[in-house]
């Protein structure tokens, strides 16, 4: 059964990979800026944010070729908003000097589609606290990390040199990396995808 992740995520790619899962990637054809702004409108939580944004990424994959599909997205949660993936260096700046010395959420969602029906969905919230770093930090920081502040929100990546901005992290691992894995493999060992 072919497995397909609905998703440009690198760090997705490199856990299905490191997992050792076959899998093919093919990018969804969502909007997600005006799925997003849609959403948003309605007054969704982040938790139905994300759901329904992995939703729309499966299912817009899975219309359209065979197999099992994955769709996945993750939205960070603080004091009632939501915020993004930063536009450039200043902004994810702005991310971090809001994020210091507070907890935020990960809302991070998976869903599995077949011949364009949702056949399993996950969602999953680790909490975080950020440090309160010094602005001397934070500037070498940004400086060191260079553009990988930019592809995920937060404006850093647990797995790297983003560990240097926590004092602690509640919940799954893989979840703040974007994705639910263990959860998810092991729906795909009931349905045969994965060698139980």
């Amino acid at each position: 059964m072919t497995l397909i992740l609905a998703s440009g995520s690198a760090a997705r790619r490199r856990m299905l990979e490191a997992a050792g899962l076959a899998f093919i990637v093919e990018a969804p054809r969502v909007d997600e800026e005006a799925a997003k702004a849609s959403l948003r409108a309605g007054g969704l939580k982040p938790r139905d944010q994300a759901d329904a944004l992995a939703e729309l990424k499966a299912l817009s994959v899975s219309r359209r070729r065979e197999g099992f599909v994955i769709g996945a997205d993750q939205m960070l949660a603080i004091e009632g908003d939501v915020l993004d993936k930063p536009k450039d260096a200043e902004e994810a700046r702005i991310h971090l000097e809001r994020l210091r010395g507070k907890t935020h959420e990960l809302v991070t969602a998976a869903v599995v589609a077949r011949e364009g029906s949702i056949i399993w969905r996950h969602v999953d919230t680790p909490k975080l606290r950020m440090r309160a770093f010094s602005d001397v930090f934070l500037s070498d920081y940004l400086e060191r990390a260079g553009t990988d502040v930019l592809h995920s929100v937060g404006a850093y990546q647990l797995e790297g040199l983003g560990a240097q901005l926590f004092e602690r992290v509640e919940g799954d691992y893989f979840s703040v990396l974007g994705l639910p894995l263990l959860p998810l493999l092991a729906f795909l060992r009931e349905h045969g995808v994965v060698r139980a």
